[in-house]
């Protein structure tokens, strides 16, 4: 359930979208100032719209599914700063899209053994489909996850000189020390402040255009996302001396593998706590007193996330019927958890793998191709009462 700060908190905002002038319900709104019975049931039932029924946004996301024909008017759910933003660094924007097909991947390489799986949807502007219009745990790690993975596609382009508007990082110049002593920077530091300052103006852009619990749960998650990715930055040094003895080192700052920044959001999605809106709608309050305040390095979430045990399509769900699952497992990946306790069929396939390999001289491994049959456990379909009722 929400809170009734942020329940509140989101009357407040839609309710100013819907007085505005020439909005399409304006002729309509006028009614709830007239008497009747029948106008207090519809202005009843028109808050209770309001209040219940998501944004439907298509996304920057779906540059990644464009591909190199990025073209900044055929990118549906761009507000007017993104677009311009575009216009202008289309070279960032190839950047921007490889970089979602890279925390996509991520994204779904930590939820493999879950029920819910990061899916994405072939041809969907929305990418993840109706999953993302409830503020859930999921919602959170998304937003998190792909605002870091922005940081980490540019920084790296940078990097790598396929940009006009920026290189290596400037002020990494002249000498410092850590706790090895002196050293000289060199080499090329990534530019992570660069990475964060353009991740920020372009991803945060459409969150700042409107005023709900929602766009405040989005701005803090994509700030948590974009932090996760500097926290890993390691100094990189080159030894220079007589047989490598280290006297004198060059030395630059790099970025970690993504998966490092993948592990932790990872954890904090574990960890994630559920907060309400504060009362003048500027921030958040734990939604439970028992637990403690959320920080700006945790994610937050405002609703709690389906089983997603069935196909629900209201709720985004794709159920987990026909997923692979782990027969000796207790964990999630484990079938009696993955299926939701519908069982699981099993079918004997036959695999090829590489066995008795030698080492040949010089330089190979040389192996035979064994077949061994394996079986494969993929969870029940529902029965189709229960399918028709999430339906």
């Amino acid at each position: 359930m929400l809170g009734l700060n942020k329940v509140q908190s989101l009357r407040a905002a839609r309710m100013e979208g819907f007085g505005s002038p020439g909005g399409r319900h304006s002729s309509r709104a006028s009614s709830c100032q007239s008497p009747g019975a029948s106008s207090r049931i519809y202005c009843a039932c028109l808050l209770l719209l309001l209040l219940v029924t998501p944004r439907v946004d298509s996304s920057w996301w779906y540059i990644g599914a464009l591909g190199a024909r990025v073209i900044c008017d055929n990118i549906p759910g761009l507000v007017n700063k993104q677009r311009q933003l575009c216009q202008r660094y289309p070279d960032i924007m190839q950047s921007i899209g490889e970089g979602a097909k890279e925390w996509i991947r991520e994204c779904q390489h930590q939820f493999r053994h879950h029920r819910w799986n990061c899916s994405t949807l072939d041809r969907d502007h929305t990418v993840f489909g109706r999953v993302m219009q409830r503020s859930s745990r999921e919602a959170a790690f998304v937003y998190a996850i792909s605002s870091a993975g922005v940081v980490y596609a540019l920084t790296r382009a940078c990097s790598q000189g396929e940009l006009k508007t920026c290189n290596c990082d400037p002020h990494k110049r002249g000498r410092a020390s850590d706790d090895r002593g002196e050293f000289d920077w060199g080499g090329c530091s990534d530019n992570i402040n660069y990475g964060i300052k353009f991740a920020k103006a372009f991803i945060d852009a459409k969150e700042k255009t409107v005023r709900d619990a929602r766009a405040l749960m989005n701005l803090h998650n994509n700030r948590c996302g974009r932090t996760a990715v500097k926290r890993f930055m390691k100094l990189e040094c080159k030894c220079h001396g007589v047989s490598g003895s280290c006297t004198l080192r060059t030395c630059w700052m790099a970025m970690s593998d993504f998966r490092k920044t993948g592990d932790y959001l990872r954890r904090k999605y574990n960890g994630a706590i559920e907060v309400t809106m504060n009362q003048d709608g500027t921030g958040f309050a734990v939604a439970n007193k028992a637990f403690r305040k959320a920080t700006k390095n945790d994610l937050v979430y405002f609703e709690n996330s389906p089983d997603y045990c069935l196909q629900d399509k209201a709720a985004g769900s794709l159920g987990t019927a026909g997923r692979v699952c782990n027969k000796t497992s207790r964990g999630t990946d484990g079938c009696e958890v993955m299926c939701c306790g519908r069982g699981y069929d099993t079918t004997r396939v036959k695999r090829i793998t590489k066995c008795e390999c030698k080492f040949k001289w010089c330089c190979a491994v040389e192996c035979k191709d064994c077949e061994e049959a394996v079986d494969i456990h993929t969870c029940k379909a529902p029965k189709r009462a229960d399918w028709l009722d999430q339906t």
